[in-house]
């Protein structure tokens, strides 16, 4: 694996365009694009992040000293490209800014400003020309359009940062809206200019979050965390099941993902076990719950002691493959003190379904990988393998575009693989887990993110970044 220079950031604002050809990248109050390949600058912009008369006003009018930092309302909080690398978004939240920019345009520019409802967050919608701009205090959600000018509003939003989704093909926007102190969800006609098409009450008092199915035809919304309740709705607002575990967890959910496919739902809460409902009848058809001891026939791989200074920092060493039935060292949460390091922290499909990625907080070292048959086998899911680390996992994620390849972020100076594509000397696809040092003196790994096409990742510090990309065969490099 290759390692690019360190560059700087904040906020952690580095996205690679759709296509991974640029890389954009805020530091502080000024964009910097990037080529991919060559990593020289290609463009940069100086974002006047001045308040818009209405936040004058506020501001002068507020008796209230600010508590931020100096400077740090000028400081760029949202990034993003549009989908087809044309137009690149930038905003200040605590100024109620968005400035669009365009990449192959420097005279264009165009600014949004929020007024006096605020910004909490804004984002590109699935088309490219439109941006969802989030108010504090769930107020509103102004849609801008920047092929018409023009902005549609969306009354009391629930949360800023989840409980909306677009459908996969990008024509239906849901949204959990509170009206009249009760959930209700939206549902609106993105290619219409976000015409209301449905809008129906919700069965819960308090909702978490929701999830879409990837077909688009259905909708998981689940309760708030001290009652484990999930619905599957239509868009239609028919209410299909309402699940609840025989047992009482005493918790509510915490993790709910959707297989690939549509055909499977995981859910998990606070108790280390995950649910698995099928479409057919949106009940549970078997239970992952995680054990203090690893059966036989689950291969382990623990991340050798010292390696880094067996490598010096640099090149990879293979993890130690332990055999047989091995303990596992699983924290046993203590549930008289609030926040119990208890339950799932994390749940992950690959890209066509057939393993599951599991983090459970009591256990924080460690990432299950559990493997799901084909639909043409019988359907026993099992665990297939455990990934031992020398720290906590921070970050796991999969590969966008390869079936079996995941890199997980533990700090410090390293990142970890596992992939199930290795060739073995049979000819036949094995499984190997390695830990990668990244050759820098004063570099903590605290993030990362994947390229579109799933070549290359950006690794994140608090203030700075480098990239990484897998070195092409015949190639040398570490």
């Amino acid at each position: 694996m290759d390692f690019t220079e360190i560059y700087k950031q904040s906020n952690s604002l580095v996205a690679f365009s759709s296509g991974a050809h640029f890389l954009l990248t805020a530091v502080n109050d000024r964009l910097i694009v990037r080529r991919s390949d060559t990593f020289q600058i290609n463009r940069t912009w100086l974002v006047d992040n001045s308040p818009s008369q209405t936040n004058i006003t506020l501001a002068n009018s507020s008796k209230s000293k600010s508590n931020s930092l100096p400077g740090s309302e000028t400081l760029i909080t949202h990034i993003g490209w549009s989908c087809d690398s044309e137009y690149i978004l930038a905003a200040c939240a605590r100024r109620g800014v968005v400035h669009v920019l365009k990449l192959r345009d420097e005279e264009w520019s165009g600014r949004i400003d929020s007024g006096a409802e605020g910004l909490a967050r804004a984002e590109w919608a699935p088309d490219g020309r439109t941006i969802l701009c989030f108010s504090e205090w769930g107020l509103r959600v102004t849609v801008w359009s920047l092929t018409s000018g023009s902005a549609i509003y969306i009354q009391f939003p629930i949360y800023p940062d989840r409980g909306f989704a677009f459908r996969a093909d990008g024509k239906y926007f849901v949204l959990a809206e509170r009206h009249k102190s009760k959930d209700t969800l939206g549902v609106y006609d993105a290619s219409e200019s976000y015409r209301l098409v449905r809008h129906f009450p919700l069965p819960t008092s308090s909702m978490a979050s929701l999830a879409l199915s990837p077909t688009g035809n259905h909708i998981a919304v689940w309760e708030g965390p001290l009652e484990y309740k999930l619905y599957i709705l239509t868009l239609s607002g028919d209410i299909l099941q309402c699940f609840t575990p025989d047992h009482d967890p005493g918790l509510g959910i915490r993790n709910v993902a959707w297989h690939p496919s549509g055909t499977f739902l995981a859910v998990a809460g606070w108790d280390d076990k995950v649910h698995i409902l099928d479409s057919l009848s949106w009940s549970p058809v078997t239970t992952l719950e995680l054990s203090s001891r690893a059966p036989a026939g689950v291969t382990i791989w623990r991340e050798p002691l010292g390696w880094r200074e067996v490598t010096g920092g640099r090149g990879f060493l293979s993890f130690e493959r332990l055999q047989g039935p091995q303990a596992l060292p699983v924290i046993r949460p203590d549930h008289s003190k609030p926040h119990p390091k208890s339950g799932t922290i994390q749940l992950e499909w690959n890209k066509t379904g057939r393993l599951l990625m599991v983090r459970f907080e009591s256990i924080p070292n460690a990432v299950h990988l559990y493997d799901f048959p084909a639909p043409s086998q019988a359907f026993s899911p099992r665990l297939r393998s455990i990934l031992l680390h020398s720290r906590p996992v921070l970050h796991a994620r999969w590969n966008p575009v390869r079936k079996g390849n995941l890199v997980t972020c533990c700090g410090g100076q390293s990142l970890h693989t596992w992939s199930d594509e290795w060739v073995g000397e049979s000819g036949e696809d094995e499984e190997m887990a390695e830990c990668i040092g990244i050759p820098a003196k004063r570099f903590e790994h605290r993030d990362f993110k994947w390229a579109p096409d799933g070549k290359g990742l950006i690794l994140l510090d608090k203030e700075q970044f480098c990239c990484a990309f897998e070195v092409e065969e015949g190639e040398a490099g570490s």
